[in-house]
């Protein structure tokens, strides 16, 4: 089981398959130097696994203290704010259209 809280992003909790990276290790270029973003096979791995793991309405956000795990979706949503971001599970943001 994946401990998405654990790290110091979430996706670190899954290896990633495109360069090896173990979890907890970073992503790694063909270079051997490490890489300025997350591969997106590990993003999708961490995505489907925080799924199975915490439902399609969890959500993990940042706390003063690292990551929580809300399983009843993000407080925006919930509290019917509008920050102009759909937040999509874990690493995704897209800007909604004016």
């Amino acid at each position: 089981m994946a401990e998405f809280c654990g790290h110091a992003h979430p996706v670190l909790a899954v290896p990633c398959a495109t360069c090896r990276a173990k979890p907890g290790g970073w992503c790694k270029r063909p270079s051997g130097h490490r890489a300025s973003d997350f591969h997106q096979s590990r993003k999708d791995l961490a995505d489907a696994l925080f799924i199975r793991q915490h439902g399609p309405d969890a959500s993990i956000e940042r706390s003063a203290t690292g990551w929580v795990i809300d399983p009843t979706g993000y407080r925006e949503d919930r509290e019917g704010g509008d920050g102009g971001v759909d937040v999509l599970p874990l690493f995704e943001q897209v800007r909604k259209a004016s």
